[in-house]
């Protein structure tokens, strides 16, 4: 009997890297097709990003609901590698930058957009998110408020008869299943994703900030490949480097391309399940991940920050720039509640440096310039980070059992 053929669920990678090859093609040859392509992508991505808020939710209210009591559960490991991971990502930052500094040039005009005056404007609005209307923060996609209700009401299951907790369970599968029929689609997600970007986003834009987006590039992938690696071994105390290549072969490509945390959740749920790590933790860790776990936005506004410091001629101390690190790191664990990501945090951490508002703005211009290689790089490295850390204090956990 033959086995599963190219196009079976098994072989879904390589059918995205296919889908990948396919976009460039179709994007070189007929730009025209490429832009209606997009389509494909748009479509993917928003049933990912329709699908992961009511998926957490339901899985959490799941797990919570039928928790048994002693069963060893511990978050405490996750979340520490969570904020060591950032914080780690924005001193690699410091350091590139400080080796390579790179120079601006500060963009002209007025900007609309709204950046939150000082750091307790983003930790009240953390606040405000975790005790946001159920309703709202389903269709907002609000994951703290999400996983704080489902947490909520999992608990309160917790004291109803066996038969509704077995109700819940049997629809935490099916909404599992609709998901992976969602990301069977991946494919021709990706294929239209690539296709319209390609056509879309011209070169030489890039090509004026190539030094810029280089330093960037190259910390996130000393994180991924150096710092990530490190913290893994020493939780796992073995070679770290498989889970790490299948974590950012089989999440990495498609935060990539999505450009989206949240579309990403139901793509690392799936990968968790299928690396048969413990559900009970792995439904709250990704989608805390997603809202905490943030080493590429702390080396975004570390590098912008610092790049705007050397085009301005500041010079930088060191307390000053372990306090960047500090700000950035903790920054980054709002850049998902703030319209435009981690760019609109760039002017509190441009403060310690006495850059001014208009200026600082202007930083967050350029940001806008490159994102279309920083967000997808950033991105990829927060998402697949989720699936790492999560999988090295699972497979830590059933070692020491």
């Amino acid at each position: 009997m033959a086995g599963p053929g190219f196009f079976s669920e098994r072989y879904l990678v390589g059918q995205i890297a296919l889908g990948i090859v396919l976009g460039v093609i179709v994007a070189v040859l007929w730009p025209a097709a490429g832009m209606q392509l997009g389509l494909l992508g748009s479509l993917f991505v928003s049933a990912l990003k329709g699908a992961a808020p009511l998926l957490v939710f339901v899985l959490v209210m799941e797990a919570i609901a039928n928790h048994k009591a002693n069963s060893g559960v511990r978050f405490t490991p996750i979340v520490l590698l969570y904020a060591l991971g950032t914080v780690s990502a924005a001193l690699v930052a410091l350091v590139l930058s400080r080796l390579m500094p790179s120079e601006l040039t500060l963009l002209v005009g007025e900007s609309t957009l709204a950046p939150p005056q000082g750091m307790a404007a983003v930790l009240k609005n953390l606040l405000l998110r975790l005790v946001d209307n159920p309703i709202n923060a389903l269709v907002t996609a609000n994951f703290i408020g999400v996983l704080a209700w489902a947490a909520a009401l999992g608990l309160a299951l917790r004291k109803v008869d066996v038969a509704a907790r077995n109700l819940l369970t049997s629809l935490a599968q099916a909404i599992t299943q609709l998901v992976r029929w969602i990301i069977r689609f991946a494919p021709f997600g990706i294929l239209g994703l690539v296709a319209a970007t390609v056509a879309e986003t011209g070169l030489q834009a890039l090509l004026n900030y190539g030094q810029l987006i280089f330093v960037l590039l190259l910390a996130m992938a000393v994180v991924a490949l150096v710092v990530n690696p490190l913290l893994v071994f020493l939780v796992s105390r073995g070679n770290p480097y498989p889970l790490v290549f299948t974590c950012l072969r089989e999440s990495g490509i498609t935060a990539f391309f999505t450009r989206s945390s949240a579309a990403n959740i139901p793509v690392n749920l799936n990968l968790c399940r299928r690396l048969q790590l413990n559900p009970d933790v792995y439904t709250v860790s990704i989608p805390l991940g997603a809202t905490i776990n943030m080493a590429g936005a702390a080396i975004t506004i570390t590098v912008m920050t610092l790049a705007a410091v050397h085009t301005l001629g500041i010079e930088v101390h060191f307390t000053t720039a372990l306090l960047l690190c500090l700000v950035a790191s903790i920054s980054a664990c709002g850049a998902s509640g703030v319209a435009g990501g981690s760019l609109l945090l760039i002017p509190l951490a441009c403060n310690l440096f006495g850059i001014g508002g208009d200026t600082a703005m202007q930083v967050v211009l350029v940001g806008f310039v490159i994102g279309v290689i920083q967000d997808s790089a950033e991105t990829a490295l927060n998402s697949s980070t989720d699936v790492l850390f999560t999988a090295a204090c699972c497979q830590r956990e059933q070692l020491s059992r």
